[in-house]
C-alpha cells in the first residue's frame, strides 16, 4: 500500500493505550457483549529532514500525546453513539460505575487506530512545525489481533487494514431461569427514576416468591 509520502527517514514508537472495554452492539457473535483488552499502539513517523539532534521526532516530546490517548482508552468504556443501549451506559457513567467515552463513527480496533492516527498526526505536525508526519498506526487487542490505519497518497484519505484475526471460542452461556424475567430497558431513552422502579420491581417480585 502506498503511503502519503516517500519519506527519506522514518521512525516508530510503541505506546500503551491502557485497558479498555467496548462492544459491537450489532454483531451476531459474542463481540456484542462488553469485553476488554489491554490496548497497545505502534506509530510510524516520517520526514525528509531530521531535526538538530538527527531525529525524525523527539520521543521524549510525545508525553502529552500519550496522556491524551490514555485519557481516551485507559480504564474507560468506549461505545458507539448509535449503540441502542447508550442511555444505559450514560446512566452507569453518571453513577460512577464506568468512565464513558462515546465515539461518533463506531468502535473497535480499526476505529481506535483511526482515532490514534488523527491525534498523533495533528500532534506531531504541531510539535515539529510541519516537518514530520504520523502516517500509520497499528493497534493491538493482543498478540494475535491488530488493525492498521494509514494515510494513502492515492486516495488522499485514511485506509483501514484489519489483520487476520484468530477465531475465539464462544463463551459458555448460563441458562436463564424462567422464573426471573430479564429487565428490558428502552433503547432510545432511559431515566434514573424508570431504572430504579424497574430494579425495585424485580426485587419485590423475588421477595414475594
Amino acid at each position: 500500500m502506498t503511503q502519503i509520502t516517500n519519506y527519506k527517514y522514518e521512525s516508530t514508537k510503541v505506546i500503551p493505550l491502557g485497558s479498555c472495554a467496548f462492544r459491537q452492539p450489532f454483531a451476531k457473535s459474542h463481540c456484542r457483549f462488553i469485553h476488554g483488552y489491554r490496548l497497545q499502539a505502534k506509530f510510524w513517523f516520517g520526514c525528509n529532514e531530521l531535526d538538530e539532534n538527527n531525529w525524525v521526532v523527539d520521543f521524549g516530546g510525545l508525553k502529552d500525546l500519550k496522556t491524551t490517548l490514555e485519557q481516551m482508552f485507559d480504564h474507560t468504556t468506549v461505545v458507539w453513539e448509535k449503540d441502542p443501549e447508550r442511555p444505559l451506559f450514560e446512566f452507569l457513567h453518571s453513577k460512577g460505575v464506568i468512565d464513558l467515552r462515546v465515539m461518533t463513527d463506531g468502535v473497535g480496533i480499526e476505529k481506535f487506530a483511526e482515532y490514534c492516527l488523527n491525534a498523533a498526526n495533528k500532534f506531531v505536525i504541531d510539535l515539529t512545525n510541519g516537518r514530520c508526519n504520523c502516517w500509520k498506526v497499528e493497534v493491538w487487542e493482543h498478540e494475535n489481533n491488530s488493525a492498521i490505519c494509514e494515510i494513502s497518497s492515492q486516495l488522499n484519505s485514511y485506509t483501514v487494514t484489519p489483520t487476520t484475526k484468530t477465531p475465539e471460542p464462544e463463551p459458555k452461556q448460563e441458562p436463564v431461569k424462567q422464573e426471573t424475567p430479564p429487565l428490558h430497558y428502552p433503547k432510545s431513552t432511559i431515566h434514573t427514576k424508570d431504572l430504579l422502579l424497574a430494579l425495585l420491581g424485580e426485587i419485590t417480585q423475588k421477595e414475594n416468591k
